[in-house]
């Protein structure tokens, strides 16, 4: 009996968790890259709100302990709102000392969403207060109806 191995997915997972070298692994079979799946456990881990107001839309992202210089505000491809940014541990090691639960979810975060057609894309804020990060995009104000054209009738 020949195995192959993107016939069982145990394969696939255990060839994950020996940490193969990516462009081997995208060319053998056809599951998401590791980059893909770590970026899908950033945006599973990072809570968010999208509140809508009459005049703007507020994203507010949890970001408790990371300071707003490690924290990226950006639009992707005109239309996607991506916060992203690191958390890391201190790495200050002091003797006797050792973690006895560790729940607080380190390293990279993100979160993308996709903004509506109204948003006005240049006048974007964002400022982090108590681990909450606030990005307000202004609404763009509703297109004037077109009024009927009229055209003068000459008479002849």
């Amino acid at each position: 009996m020949d195995l192959e191995f993107g016939r069982f997915p145990i394969f696939s997972i255990l060839e994950d968790m020996l940490e193969a070298p990516e462009e081997q692994t995208e060319k053998t079979r056809n599951n998401p890259s590791r980059a893909y799946m770590r970026d899908a456990k950033a945006m599973a881990a990072t809570p968010a709100d999208v509140i809508e107001h009459p005049d703007a839309y507020v994203f507010a992202v949890d970001m408790p302990g990371i300071k707003g210089d490690e924290i990226r505000v950006q639009i992707e491809n005109e239309n996607v709102l991506v916060v992203s940014g690191k958390r890391q541990r201190d790495n200050k090691e002091n003797e006797g000392v050792k973690f006895v639960r560790m729940e607080r979810r380190m390293g990279k975060f993100m979160r993308k969403f996709q903004l509506p057609d109204n948003a006005d894309l240049e006048k974007i804020s964002a400022a982090c207060n108590d681990g909450v990060l606030k990005v307000t995009i202004p609404k763009l104000p509703p297109p004037e109806p077109k009024k009927p054209k009229t055209i003068q009738v000459q008479v002849a």
